[in-house]
């Protein structure tokens, strides 16, 4: 329990041995080239770990259990076989290294613009770089959505004895419509759309919205346009990204 760095790279091993994750106090992680298909949640357990090493393995998913990992400074997730990044990965504020190149990620999403302290990006390698969403649809909210707006809009008072339990949690999970003329919720139901911010100056990446409707869509940021467009277009987001943000963007 007493040990802090752990080099395991370079094996055969087929997933992280769960006495690993009861090392509470270990600091460095290594375990590239290995046999790995997923990333176990429990390595939430692993609060002070700093160095965290899994590149060269067969990771299709991020879970969302790794943002629990306060003091990670520098993750490595590079060749492997991820499609996405989730959202909830903006809560590592610790985060200063960030490498995924040689996946699947054709976006990245819009809440990476919260890694404050992120200095690196190291995207090569990755469809974004060459291609990027453009055949995205937009399912009609359910009444049950519908209904959940109206109460979150017009801030119905409730109390958790007026309804279903059910119906407490899902009015819990109520997101807010990135575009700052709505001021409207979602649900399930939202549109996904792509825009480009530059981070460093010299790239313009592909970042994930979600809004709650196809009105709050920007005609010069929709997926649909093409890339001379884009670059020709200022996104609202580029304008808040501080100029010291992000100085190296890796993808050649």
């Amino acid at each position: 329990r007493s040990w802090r760095w752990s080099r395991l790279s370079g094996n055969r091993f087929s997933e992280v041995p769960p006495a690993l994750l009861q090392l509470r106090g270990l600091r460095s992680l290594s375990f590239g080239g290995n046999r790995l298909h997923s990333i176990p949640p429990d390595i939430q357990e692993l609060h002070s770990l700093e160095f965290l090493y899994l590149g060269g393995n067969f990771i299709t998913a991020i879970p969302p259990e790794l943002a629990k990992l306060p003091s990670l400074r520098y993750l490595v997730l590079c060749d492997n076989k991820i499609q996405s990044i989730p959202p909830q990965l903006a809560q590592l504020h610790s985060l200063r290294s960030l490498s995924l190149h040689n996946n699947l990620l054709t976006y990245l999403p819009r809440e990476i613009l919260n890694l404050v302290h992120l200095d690196e990006l190291s995207l090569r390698g990755n469809p974004l770089v060459v291609r990027f969403v453009r055949d995205l649809t937009y399912n009609p909210p359910s009444l049950q959505e519908l209904a959940g707006r109206t109460v979150k809009t017009r801030n119905v008072p409730y109390a958790p004895s007026d309804l279903p339990e059910s119906l407490v949690r899902y009015l819990s999970l109520a997101s807010n419509c990135p575009n700052p003329k709505c001021g409207g919720v979602y649900f399930d139901s939202c549109v996904r759309q792509i825009k480009f911010v530059d981070f460093c100056g010299k790239y313009r990446l592909p970042l994930m919205h979600y809004l709650c409707s196809p009105e709050c869509s920007s005609p010069y940021s929709s997926a649909s346009q093409s890339s001379t467009s884009q670059s020709e277009s200022d996104s609202e987001d580029e304008a808040s990204v501080a100029a010291h943000r992000m100085q190296k963007v890796l993808l050649g």
